[in-house]
């Protein structure tokens, strides 16, 4: 099993829409960038995905769970791009900011400050572990 981080704009698809989403489950659609794209491609089923508001909120909300690989994204008239299916997994009790984040000596290496840009990333199992305590829940 991989840890990956996905981002969403909350005014589009909220942690709040994701478990209201049948089943919990919902596409990860998109994705237009070429680095994220491949990180989806990499996604198998059973990966976590820590589940990040962007915008003026900044923080991991949830984890939510692969449950389909990478195919081809409906709304991508190139073809070039895919999406995955995400089911919900578990809310955080206590959301992790940008902010707690950087100011923790262990995770300055992580793509979500090295490239901000980036929408879907790789996440190493000690970060995950760090970031799930900070966020007061359980591996």
């Amino acid at each position: 099993m991989k840890y990956w981080l996905i981002k969403t704009e909350p005014e589009e698809w909220s942690w709040k829409n994701q478990v209201k989403s049948s089943k919990g489950t919902a596409e990860w659609n998109g994705v237009r960038n070429y680095q994220a794209r491949n990180n989806l491609k990499k996604m198998t089923i059973g990966d976590l995905c820590f589940f990040y508001h962007t915008g003026n909120e900044k923080k991991i909300v949830g984890i939510v769970k692969v449950v389909k690989e990478f195919f081809q994204d409906k709304t991508d008239k190139t073809g070039k791009f895919g999406s995955i299916l995400v089911s919900s997994s578990k809310g955080f009790y206590s959301a992790v900011s940008l902010n707690d984040i950087k100011k923790h000596e262990f995770l300055s290496h992580l793509p979500l400050l090295k490239q901000p840009r980036l929408s879907v990333m790789p996440i190493d199992s000690k970060s995950w572990k760090i970031i799930c305590k900070m966020g007061k829940i359980g591996t």
